[in-house]
């Protein structure tokens, strides 16, 4: 009988043991899918070196010129806007910001001027367009929301990438820093970041 009593104790314990580990295997699983998830950037893109022609958007021949293509229900593009804000605030004029949100054909009227659409409005001196179809994001050969570009008053491609150093957090990053530094006149030692931000369109579909 005691017998008995030690192997089922035994049993249960490794038992217990095993769930345990299996347990903690979902939890460090979990973990690493969100960490994972948090720093997957898009996938590269061939941009332009000059700016498109035939585009709605209206480029300064003053200034520079800088626009991000923004989804309008990515929530990772909210920390974008944040970090665009502060951009705004830096450069003081020396930049005209647009942001082009996404709308897909045959989406029904306001599909496109969620919380985010009425964010990036309220930031001042930012010009915002609705991209039915994508053919803005086409264009400029941007797949991802959160891409940003910078042009000079020439056309010139200064910049392209993300202005956040992961998906949807704020805070000190490169592609900030880049753009804040060619507001000044004081190029960065480079011109790309990556882009965290949910897919717009694939840019190798036929307009």
């Amino acid at each position: 009988m005691k017998l008995r009593l030690e192997s089922t104790f035994a049993w249960r314990w490794l038992l217990c043991a095993a769930l345990g580990l299996l347990w903690l295997g979902a939890i460090g699983a979990g973990l690493g899918a969100l960490a994972w998830y948090d720093n997957a950037a898009a996938a590269p893109q061939e941009f332009l070196a000059e700016w498109p022609s035939g585009s709605a958007i209206h480029r300064s021949e003053q200034g520079k010129t800088l626009v991000l293509f923004a989804h309008p229900r990515c929530p990772c593009t909210r920390a974008s806007l944040g970090e665009l804000e502060k951009i705004v605030a830096h450069c003081q004029g020396t930049i005209i910001p647009w942001v082009v949100f996404f709308k897909p054909d045959g989406a029904e009227p306001g599909w496109e001027q969620t919380d985010l659409w009425r964010t990036a409005s309220a930031i001042p001196g930012v010009h915002v367009l609705c991209d039915v179809g994508g053919h803005e994001a086409r264009r400029f050969h941007v797949t991802a929301s959160g891409q940003t570009l910078l042009y000079s008053a020439g056309g010139e491609r200064l910049f392209s990438g993300g202005i956040t150093f992961a998906r949807g957090h704020a805070g000190d990053n490169a592609g900030r820093a880049a753009i804040e530094a060619w507001s000044t006149g004081s190029p960065p030692g480079y011109r790309e970041t990556p882009v965290f931000g949910c897919p717009i369109v694939d840019t190798t579909e036929p307009e």
